[in-house]
């Protein structure tokens, strides 16, 4: 789909949900996160949520009580359409429903001699009272329902576990040398949208590739305008070279049109007119342009490829399909626009195992949308009860006609078959993986004799130099891998730690998370709820730090200053000259544990304690640009005014010169090899 803004009013108004992080393909591998946030850049984070199991018969007495308290809702309800809640005794809300008239559909309840499936009868007995608001129409009532479910998270609904946004194309209109970026969030910025790719990496690589295709700049408009030669993306041919006029207006402006029409869907016509001109260019024996003409063709065809399968009827549209095992659902989506297939995602709803297909997907769709723009065909593997409600809701939303169907034959029907076959084995994949983690974690509670298997692991460390920019972080894993949405940063704030006091930021860092889970402010209860009703712990089984035997007793001291005894304490030397495979572990009261170096235990350990590296060292390294950004190059010793004005002449920006290679550096007038020494150093230090 592509979006023109700032005309649509709706797109700037649009927010989009934080970013998350990849679920690895192997147990708690993944790329790496921006230290500045939970999750990062990463793709496929959904877990596999806990099976909801139901439970026997249900008391009389409670169903009784639930009964009467649903009858006392009846008396007051309306007949027209709303939206419902049932609470428990704690005030928690247990369902949201809608119904066309609110008094039959709670009536529906109320009636104790009705059959009702073991699901429908606990929430029931659980509920002690019901709020009701009343919506104008039932499409209303749709709309309401679906935020209020992503909203709330009630214990009985479908939900869908979606906090990432997806990722757009943006060719900016506010600058006479458009540039070609990735965007995410509100489609403020003037320009054209393409979207929505299903992830990240798709966009990286179709950027790439349209670089490749049509030599438009990806360039900030500051780095644009400091530059007095070509930068390196012009001398390999993936950028025209606008800034120093390598091409003029009317040329820049044609690529930027092409590019346009490609990503709108006019691909055949934009390589019919490039094979044109290289033909031209071929006959009049200028071999040099049909070649850049040639290597564009072919740059074209890369996106196409990888792409896969591309529709030759359907120019817009999502198809969902869903498939269930195990008790466990996972809903694929693809994403096409303009005739291109722009990715697919995997999902796992939280349901109970009495949903049928039909009742998830319907739930899934209405929860999907909630804050997304929905195109113009919806695609389905299972006929849902309320499509025609939700085609009516969505084109409200959208401003334009939207059909949701499940085809019987055809080239869609071709498409909902494939995204099944993905559904089937995205599911099976995540299967696999949560019981090879199962086992790991089984194993390790046998290996360090734990009281019982970790269903929350914590590591912590931290990184600084010579005790400046100290930051501390921690990182945590589960049942389903790395949980990167609880990872969280701690930039040291105590003023009386000596530089380089570990033990000291240690404490600080302890003190802080377990101060907050001891005695949690308002926002960090609800927070608790939240994850509670996930079916992850917020206090961790088994707590890992990095260092031998002397952390482990400052930590062991912490911990008894603040009460704490439930959780189980582990720390991680490595060996000698600092060699994977040859770990000491310690524990509080026992030897020291020595694993062979095969162990899939002591693997496991090595990944929960390399991520936490990787991570802390992320979050260092970010601060610590932040404060090279905001004092300049004088805090380079021999780095006066002078030399950083020649840099910043040569380079063009801080980040150039940060990115540069000693040998570059060199080459800048005045600035001598020791000088360019210190300030590769300074950019790339070795944290300690």
């Amino acid at each position: 789909m592509v979006h023109d803004s700032p005309d649509n009013p709706d797109d700037r108004a649009r927010k989009a949900p934080p970013a998350a992080s990849d679920t690895p393909p192997e147990p708690l591998a993944g790329p790496d996160v921006d230290p500045a946030a939970a999750g990062g850049d990463d793709e496929d984070d959904a877990l596999l949520p806990d099976i909801l199991e139901e439970s026997g018969a249900v008391g009389e007495g409670p169903l009784a009580t639930g009964h009467e308290a649903i009858e006392r809702a009846v008396r007051l309800a309306p007949t027209s359409p709303g939206v419902y809640r049932m609470l428990n005794a704690n005030a928690d809300v247990l369902y949201v429903g809608k119904a066309k008239n609110v008094k039959k559909r709670l009536s529906s309840y109320a009636r104790q001699s009705a059959p009702l499936p073991a699901r429908i009868l606990r929430m029931i007995a659980a509920t002690v009272t019901v709020e009701i608001v009343s919506t104008t129409t039932e499409t209303e009532a749709l709309l309401l329902e679906a935020n209020l479910i992503k909203q709330l998270r009630p214990r009985f609904n479908v939900q869908l576990r979606d906090d990432k946004s997806f990722p757009y194309i943006l060719i900016t209109g506010d600058h006479w040398a458009p540039q070609i970026l990735k965007h995410r969030g509100a489609q403020t910025r003037p320009g054209r949208y393409f979207g929505p790719f299903a992830s990240a990496g798709a966009v990286n690589r179709t950027i790439t590739a349209l670089q490749r295709a049509f030599l438009i700049r990806s360039c900030t408009d500051s780095f644009f305008e400091s530059r007095t030669r070509p930068c390196l993306l012009h001398q390999i041919r993936r950028c025209a070279g606008p800034c120093t006029r390598e091409i003029d207006f009317g040329g820049y402006s044609t690529l930027v049109r092409e590019a346009s029409d490609f990503l709108s869907g006019k691909s055949h016509a934009v390589k019919q007119e490039l094979a044109g001109e290289m033909e031209k260019a071929s006959n009049e024996l200028e071999f040099e342009r049909a070649a850049l003409y040639r290597d564009r063709l072919a740059a074209l065809s890369a996106i196409q490829s990888q792409q896969g399968i591309n529709p030759r009827t359907v120019e817009e549209a999502d198809v969902f399909a869903i498939h269930q095992e195990g008790g466990f659902s996972c809903v694929e989506v693809f994403f096409f626009r303009t005739g291109q297939n722009w990715g697919n995602r995997a999902y796992f709803p939280r349901a109970e195992k009495s949903f049928t297909p039909e009742e998830v997907l319907g739930s899934f769709l209405a929860q999907f949308y909630d804050d997304k723009p929905p195109p113009r065909n919806i695609l389905l593997s299972h006929d849902i009860e309320e499509s025609e409600l939700l085609a009516n809701a969505l084109s409200i939303k959208a401003g334009h006609k939207v059909e949701v169907t499940a085809p019987k034959r055809g080239e869609k029907k071709e498409l909902v078959t494939h995204a099944l076959t993905n559904a089937r084995e995205a599911l099976g994949r995540k299967l696999a993986d949560t019981a090879t983690q199962s086992r790991l974690l089984e194993a390790m509670a046998a290996t360090l004799s734990l009281p019982h298997v970790p269903k929350r692991i914590e590591v912590y460390d931290n990184s600084h130099i010579q005790g400046t920019n100290a930051v501390g972080a921690m990182i945590v894993a589960g049942p389903d891998g790395f949980v990167k949405n609880q990872y969280r940063k701690f930039n040291i704030k105590s003023e009386g730690i000596t530089p380089g006091d570990d033990f000291a930021m240690m404490r600080e860092v302890l003190e802080r998370r377990f101060k907050r889970l001891i005695n949690p402010p308002e926002d960090a209860a609800k927070e608790g709820n939240k994850a509670k009703d996930d079916d992850f712990p917020q206090w961790p089984d088994l707590v890992i730090i990095d260092g031998g035997r002397g952390q482990l007793n400052a930590v062991r001291e912490i911990f008894a200053n603040l009460g704490l005894t439930q959780v189980s304490l582990m720390s991680v030397a490595k060996g000698p000259d600092r060699d994977a495979g040859r770990e000491t572990l310690f524990m509080p009261e026992r030897e020291a544990i020595k694993l062979e170096p095969r162990d899939p235990v002591l693997y496991f350990i090595q990944r929960l304690r390399d991520e936490a590296h990787r991570f802390v060292i992320g979050s260092h390294r970010k601060l610590r640009k932040k404060d090279i950004r905001e004092a300049g190059l004088q805090e380079i010793p021999g780095i006066g005014p002078s030399r950083k004005r020649a840099l910043l002449h040569h380079f063009g920006t801080l980040k150039e010169i940060e990115r540069a290679s000693i040998a570059d550096l060199g080459k800048v007038p005045g600035v001598s090899a020791e000088s360019a020494r210190r300030i590769f150093e300074y950019f790339h230090p070795q944290p300690g």
